[in-house]
C-alpha cells in the first residue's frame, strides 16, 4: 500500500469516529416543549438570525396537516440535555410560534379552509393531531463528535439552502470571543437606531449591524494599506484576530464603545449620514465618524467632544471644498487611495480642531 493510500485510509478511519450520532422521532410537541424549557437553543451564535416570514411558517404547518415529508432537522448536543440547532432553525422556531398562538396561518395553498386561524381556532381533532401525530426526524450530533465538526455540518447543510452571505460564514467560521463581541456592539441603541436595525428588519435578519461593527474594526487597521475589496479585508481581519486574547478583546470593545459614544454626542440623529442629506446611513460617512475619532488621543477627542459645532462644520467644510475628499466618500469608498485619503483627511481635521 502506498504512502498516499495510507493517508485516504487514515482521514476515512478518522471521519468515521470523529462524529456520533443518533437519530430520532419528536412530535411536534415534543420540539416546541424542548424549545419552552431550554432543552434547545435556537438561537446559538454561529447560527443565522430568522429569515422566514408568515407565508413559510404558514406554508411549514401546512405541509404537517397534509402529511408532506419535512426534512429533518441537526442538533448538537452542548452538554447532557441540552442541544443547539445546526440545521432547521426556521422550521423549529415555527414550530413553536405556531403551537403557541403566536402566528396566523396566512397565503396558503392547499388548507385555504385554514386561512387566517391560529393554533387554537383549529378543531379540537387536528390541533390534538398536530401536537401529536407528525413526527419530525431529528439527527443529533452527541458530544463525543469533535467539537469543530457542529460548524462544519452547519456550513454543509446550509450550502442546500438559502444561501450564506459574508457575514453569516464568518459567523461560522470565526466563532470566539471577538465575534461574540461584535454582537454584543451591534446591540448598543445607538448603532442600532441609526441603521434601524429592528428585529424584522433585513440590516438585522442578515447581520448587516455586525458587519457594520467589523467594519469598523477593518478600516481602523488597514485604512494605510487598504487592498480595495471591503468583503476581503473583513475576511482578513477576522481571519488574523478572531483568536485574540480576551484582554484585547476588551480593549477593542472599549475604542468601539468610546467612537459610537463620540458620534452620538457630536451627531446624533445626523449620524453616518451626509449633511442636510436624507436619512440613510452611507458606509463613507459610517467610515470618517466613526474610525477618524477613534484615532485621536484622549486630549484631541475631549477636545473635538467639547466643539460639536466645529467638528459638524470641518465635515461640511471639506466636502464643499476638496472634491477629491467628497469623492472619496461618497463614489469610490473601497478604492485604496479613497479609504487612506478620506480616514487621513478628517482625522487631521479633527486634530485641527
Amino acid at each position: 500500500m502506498s504512502s498516499n493510500e495510507k493517508k485516504i485510509l487514515a482521514r476515512f478511519n478518522q471521519s468515521q469516529s470523529a462524529l456520533v450520532l443518533q437519530q430520532s422521532d419528536l412530535s411536534l410537541q415534543s420540539i416546541s416543549d424542548m424549545v419552552d424549557s431550554g432543552a434547545i437553543d435556537v438561537s446559538p451564535r454561529y447560527q443565522r438570525r430568522e429569515r422566514w416570514g408568515l407565508d413559510k411558517n404558514s406554508g411549514l404547518i401546512e405541509s404537517f396537516l397534509l402529511n408532506i415529508p419535512v426534512p429533518p432537522i441537526y442538533l448538537a448536543e452542548d452538554e447532557y440535555g441540552v442541544y443547539s440547532v445546526i440545521d432547521g432553525k426556521q422550521r423549529v422556531t415555527a414550530i413553536n410560534k405556531f403551537l403557541l398562538g403566536q402566528f396566523e396561518l396566512s397565503e396558503l395553498d392547499k388548507f385555504i379552509e385554514l386561512e387566517g386561524c391560529k393554533f387554537k381556532d383549529l378543531p379540537v381533532s387536528l390541533s390534538n393531531a398536530l401536537k401529536i401525530r407528525p413526527y419530525l426526524r431529528v439527527v443529533t450530533l452527541l458530544r463525543q463528535s469533535d467539537p469543530d465538526l457542529k460548524h462544519e455540518v452547519f456550513l454543509r447543510l446550509n450550502k442546500a439552502g438559502v444561501v450564506l452571505n459574508s457575514q453569516e460564514i464568518r459567523n461560522v467560521a470565526f466563532r470566539g470571543d471577538l465575534n461574540n463581541m461584535l454582537f454584543d456592539m451591534s446591540e448598543k441603541d445607538y448603532l442600532r437606531s441609526q441603521l434601524k436595525a429592528t428585529s424584522q428588519s433585513k440590516i438585522f435578519r442578515e447581520m448587516i449591524d455586525v458587519q457594520y461593527v467589523l467594519r469598523f474594526f477593518t478600516v481602523r487597521e488597514y485604512w494605510q494599506k487598504f487592498h480595495g475589496n471591503m468583503d476581503v479585508a473583513m475576511d482578513s481581519y477576522m481571519q488574523n484576530f478572531h483568536k485574540t486574547s480576551k484582554k484585547q478583546v476588551k480593549i477593542l470593545q472599549a475604542i468601539f464603545e468610546q467612537a459610537l459614544n463620540f458620534c452620538e454626542a457630536v451627531w446624533g440623529e445626523e449620524g453616518f449620514k451626509k449633511p442636510g442629506g436624507n436619512s440613510r446611513v452611507l458606509q463613507g460617512y459610517y467610515d470618517v465618524q466613526m474610525v477618524c475619532s477613534s484615532l485621536l488621543s484622549d486630549a484631541e477627542r475631549d477636545n473635538a467632544m467639547s466643539k460639536p459645532d466645529k467638528v459638524r462644520e470641518a465635515l461640511v467644510l471639506l466636502l464643499d471644498q476638496d472634491e477629491e475628499f467628497q469623492e472619496s466618500i461618497s463614489q469610490f469608498t473601497s478604492n485604496p487611495r479613497s479609504v487612506e485619503y478620506r480616514i487621513k483627511t478628517f482625522a487631521d481635521a479633527l486634530k485641527a480642531i
